[in-house]
């Protein structure tokens, strides 16, 4: 089997041209490590989360076949995009519990229950959203390197390729974007 970052790019290309078969032979070069990614965001979520990786996976596919005139550039800038579509998944379903449980409001909390180790609730998920969504009219660059990074699971170099910079300019996004997060979350 040939290089599988070097296939799933290809398989992009092929996609982005108007090729629906080359979706459809992406999909098992790319399931586990979306799987991966799924697995990451559940776990920050806590154990009572409803949703299981696999069904995190299908909705994400679901999204996917409905996204038009996307064009792929590479292995990287799909499973950012994968990445973001995931968090968007998991907030709207957040939402829905914490409606559904207290009616509306979520309690502000401290970025770092964000990076630690614990149990993590719908309200974790939902400030974090928030303050993204803050951050990103203020730095776009800056939010879409926590989303690559955090949720992702990108290393430095990945995230510079997808977003066209250098590494360095990823490093101070990173460091910027922590602190602007912990100041915007311990406001709220």
């Amino acid at each position: 089997m040939p290089d599988q970052p070097g296939d799933v790019t290809q398989l992009l290309l092929e996609w982005s041209a108007g090729d629906e078969s080359a979706r459809e032979r992406l999909v098992p070069l790319v399931f586990d490590e979306l799987r991966r990614i799924a697995r990451r965001y559940l776990n920050r979520e806590g154990r009572e989360h409803t949703l299981q990786p696999t069904a995190l996976v299908h909705e994400l596919y679901l999204k996917l076949v409905d996204r038009r005139r996307v064009q792929w550039r590479n292995r990287a800038q799909f499973f950012g995009v994968a990445a973001e579509m995931m968090r968007q998944v998991l907030v709207d379903h957040a939402r829905a519990r914490l409606t559904k449980k207290r009616g509306e409001g979520v309690a502000p909390r401290s970025l770092d229950d964000f990076w630690g180790l614990a149990e993590k609730e719908d309200e974790d998920l939902v400030a974090l959203d928030g303050a993204l969504k803050d951050l990103a009219v203020l730095d776009p660059r800056q939010a879409r390197v926590v989303e690559l990074r955090f949720f992702a699971g990108l290393d430095n170099e990945e995230i510079a390729e997808v977003l066209g910079v250098s590494t360095t300019t990823v490093k101070r996004d990173w460091r910027t974007a922590r602190l602007w997060l912990r100041r915007q979350i311990a406001r709220q």
